[in-house]
């Protein structure tokens, strides 16, 4: 019997559409092992470990190991984990669990160690070390397996692990690292520029210079409690300094609006550094007259740091989450 010509249209089509319909981690599995060997990763001033091949094609090229072939699959000691790179720790083993997907599985990261950023594809979020930015893996969210409902997916050959090692997640940064306390407007585009800056290690939106304890966004978008939208920035003193962040600060808004920027009105919304010491002080009072000598009449005020109040999640990494870029937040080159 002649075979129909729509006949012949309707199985080419639906191999095609096999062909954009299959999983998209396994293509990235099968290219990972048909490409060639890796240079191995350049080391920054001696901090970041060399990589052997195979740990370049995940952590830098951002490959995906075969499901139940990492290390870390089947691993219950208590410790830490941390990052194949740079040591950075990123999760604890009490966060760990059994997703059965092939892949060890945490459900919280430590302090904000982990960075989630738009997946190439548009439709996963990536996971990195917030540190070196190297590859982790994926989140996932709204699965049930956990209270959390959040599903860290990591690949093993991205992690090392420091056995019985305990972690105070309050303190962990306090010892080794720094911290700078700014509000320049809606926190959305205060973090979108400070998360990106070299040297940073974690930012968290929230509240400051208000009066009334532990204050929702409602409330504070009600324009009662006195509070600004802050964005707290804890940095490596090693890499980068507090000046330059504070330039950052004045160059990624405009510092002479008097309680709003651009579109956003209110008092939440002025612009302010929040000092933690005589030295940051000086600092932003420095720079301050630097701009001001150029003939900017800036609206900064400049203030001892109260307590912080951490946002809720829902804000927290706003633009990288959802994508886009700030509305009311632009660079603009202001020191030379």
């Amino acid at each position: 019997m002649k075979k129909s010509p729509h006949l012949y249209s309707l199985i080419i089509l639906s191999f095609i559409c096999i062909g954009f319909t299959s999983c998209g981690q396994n293509d990235t599995v099968n290219t990972l092992k048909e490409k060639s060997e890796f240079s191995p990763v350049q080391t920054e001033n001696g901090s970041w470990k060399p990589l052997t091949p195979e740990e370049t094609k995940v952590i830098v090229h951002k490959g995906t190991e075969y499901p139940y072939s990492g290390e870390f699959v089947d691993h219950h000691e208590e410790g830490v984990y941390t990052c194949k790179r740079c040591d950075f720790p990123l999760f604890e083993s009490s966060s760990k669990f059994n997703s059965k997907s092939g892949w060890p599985s945490f459900d919280d990261m430590i302090n904000n160690h982990v960075e989630e950023l738009i997946d190439e594809d548009g439709y996963r979020t990536e996971i990195v070390c917030r540190n070196c930015k190297g590859h982790l893996g994926h989140v996932f969210l709204g699965e049930g397996f956990t209270e959390k409902n959040t599903r860290h997916c990591v690949n093993s050959i991205s992690l090392n692990f420091e056995e019985n090692q305990e972690i105070n997640s309050n303190n962990l940064t306090e010892q080794t690292m720094d911290t700078a306390i700014f509000a320049s407007g809606c926190f959305w585009g205060t973090e979108y520029f400070f998360e990106k800056a070299d040297g940073v290690i974690s930012t968290q939106v929230g509240y400051i210079g208000g009066y009334k304890d532990n204050p929702t966004y409602e409330e504070v978008c009600s324009n009662l409690t006195g509070h600004a939208e802050a964005v707290r920035v804890v940095y490596d003193p090693s890499k980068t300094d507090y000046e330059a962040l504070c330039k950052l600060f004045y160059e990624t808004h405009d510092p002479t609006q008097v309680n709003r920027q651009g579109p956003d009105i209110g008092t939440q919304y002025r612009t302010e550094i929040f000092y933690l010491d005589d030295d940051q002080k000086l600092i932003a009072e420095k720079l301050k007259n630097q701009l001001e000598a150029k003939g900017l009449v800036v609206a900064t005020n400049i203030s001892k740091a109260t307590k912080f109040w951490e946002g809720e999640d829902y804000h927290e990494h706003y633009y990288s989450n959802k994508g886009g870029t700030p509305y009311c937040h632009a660079y603009t080159k202001r020191f030379d």
